[in-house]
């Protein structure tokens, strides 16, 4: 064959590469996405600017307690390109290295009490008198699972960090005594509901969906709202037992910063898809400026481990930096 064949040949192979390259640039088909549900109404709006940039993508999102939707993968088996939680920690325990293989920090929070006008004492309750009033007989006040929703065992952290910090001895215990097993609910979402039908007069929740919702809420001080980096060892103060991935073994999880992590699942069934979404959710100007718009702040830009970083695809690498 002469030189000229091949190299005719060899050019047409080029073409046919960068002819699927470009047929494969364009992601398409259902993208599968578990999330935890403080995350719905931004993760909504994103999906809604990712589909228009992506229209052969159709996201299809489920919502629920963090921990919940983690073992729906690991222990049940259903299928999803990408993880997202309240708590990143759920990710390197539930997923991490079985079913993910890197975990990406994207967003912090805090703990806020909210309310209603149809609340008990709404017209009185504020960030010094808040513990009084869910003191009070007739108040009803609750906070979602702590065995399946980060949010639940950040409630509780809340609460025992009360009696440390307010230097009152059995403040704790005095919480729960005024809080019946039926005030707590799945997820920390459908507290909104009760406090809306006037059901509930307080719940715990993310400042995020409190602003999401237009709920009235109390601010707490920062060595409660477990909001600050700078105060993770006065929030390791604060232990709660959870239920563990077999029946009967249980996990202890300790007080720090809420620091919301993503994966995207090593089985996933549609990578470039979920590439895709990953890479317009850690842009500033795309999903980050999103989740600061709806009182979630972002990190600018998203965080990983040294070992996260060098195991994310490569498209994502120049989005993220190294923080352990």
């Amino acid at each position: 064959m002469s030189h000229r064949f091949t190299a005719f040949f060899a050019s047409i192979a080029l073409a046919l590469l960068l002819f699927a390259g470009v047929a494969q640039a364009e992601p398409s088909g259902k993208l599968i996405i578990f999330h935890a549900g403080s995350l719905s109404v931004p993760f909504a709006a994103i999906e809604k600017n990712f589909e228009a940039k992506y229209p052969k993508v159709d996201v299809l999102r489920e919502a629920g307690g963090s921990t919940k939707m983690a073992r729906l993968i690991s222990e049940v088996g259903k299928p999803a390109d990408i993880m997202a939680s309240a708590d990143f920690v759920v990710i390197n325990k539930n997923l991490i290295p079985k079913f993910a293989s890197w975990n990406v920090r994207f967003a912090s929070n805090q703990m806020v009490l909210c309310y209603t006008d149809k609340s008990k004492f709404a017209d009185e309750i504020n960030s010094d008198n808040w513990s009084e009033i869910l003191l009070r007989k007739g108040v009803v006040w609750g906070h979602s699972d702590p065995n399946l929703d980060p949010c639940g065992y950040r409630s509780l952290m809340v609460l025992q960090l009360a009696e440390k910090f307010y230097k009152r001895p059995g403040l704790y215990d005095q919480f729960l005594a005024n809080r019946p097993e039926k005030n707590i609910r799945p997820k920390s979402v459908e507290l909104i509901s009760l406090l809306q039908a006037g059901h509930m007069d307080y719940a715990w929740e993310y400042l995020s969906v409190a602003v999401q919702h237009g709920l009235k809420y109390v601010t707490l001080d920062n060595h409660l709202n477990l909001s600050d980096m700078s105060l993770n060892d006065f929030y390791a103060n604060a232990k709660v037992q959870v239920t563990g991935k077999k029946p009967g073994t249980f996990i202890e999880r300790v007080g720090k910063s809420i620091t919301y992590g993503i994966t995207k699942i090593d089985k996933a069934p549609n990578p470039e898809a979920a590439d895709a979404f990953l890479a317009y959710l850690f842009d500033p100007e795309g999903g980050l400026k999103i989740l600061k718009e709806m009182g979630q702040p972002p990190f600018v830009p998203v965080r990983t481990t040294t070992e996260g970083l060098a195991k994310m695809p490569e498209t994502l690498k120049p989005l993220a930096t190294v923080s352990e």
